[in-house]
């Protein structure tokens, strides 16, 4: 199968899971702030939209776009004549170029200055994290694969 074809399938794939995430992410928001009540997404962006029904429809759409774009982007890491540097990069432009503007248009941040420098770096912080939870490990199997070389 062709890297085209991976990232359509992925991409597919990843959309449903963006919606079950974001679905997810209400459920902890109202458990934190909703004091008893469900919050199926932040109250400005309702009053931005005018209904509840709207609000939650845009927010469904929009993490499914962001599903699709971390599930189909996934293909980067497949790139084999692509250095580690140039993979990670390129996969960091991409969901971020992504991820900021929908958390925007969600209220997913405070929108000012502070607000984005914090999203900003809360995006960082979790992509570091998770980039290093994938990467030590599979540098740990290639040690061990060329001590078994050896």
């Amino acid at each position: 199968m062709s890297l085209k074809q991976k990232a359509i399938r992925r991409t597919l794939h990843g959309i449903p899971c963006g919606v079950a995430i974001g679905y997810l992410i209400t459920i902890l928001m109202s458990l934190f702030w909703g004091q008893g009540h469900y919050m199926a997404c932040v109250p400005p962006l309702v009053e931005l939209l005018g209904s509840e029904a709207t609000a939650v429809a845009v927010q469904a759409v929009l993490c499914g776009l962001l599903g699709g774009v971390f599930g189909g982007g996934a293909v980067i890491w497949e790139i084999e004549h692509w250095s580690i540097a140039r993979q990670t990069g390129v996969y960091f432009l991409l969901t971020a170029a992504t991820m900021l503007p929908v958390a925007w248009l969600l209220y997913w941040m405070e929108h000012s200055v502070a607000g984005v420098l914090q999203y900003v770096g809360i995006f960082v912080g979790l992509f570091a994290l998770i980039w290093l939870t994938q990467y030590l490990p599979a540098r740990r199997a290639v040690k061990k694969m060329n001590e078994k070389l050896r």
